[in-house]
């Protein structure tokens, strides 16, 4: 169903087909964005572990990673 408002009048209809596959495309394409909006966060999550498991074996503090 898709509703139109337009001004004081509220439509309520089924969608056209092309409707239908512009509105599935759109939620595809936001989950995909989703899923690779999270893959880099737990990318970026992993290098700085990563990261502070190295400094952390030269021998430095946390205080002193924090600072860096």
């Amino acid at each position: 169903m898709i509703r139109i408002i337009d001004g004081d009048t509220v439509t309520d209809r089924e969608m056209t087909a092309a409707e239908a596959a512009a509105h599935k495309k759109s939620g595809d394409e936001a989950t995909a964005q989703q899923a690779a909006s999270e893959a880099a966060q737990a990318a970026t999550a992993a290098a700085k572990k990563s990261a502070y498991k190295k400094l952390a074996a030269l021998g430095l503090t946390a205080d002193e990673i924090a600072a860096l």
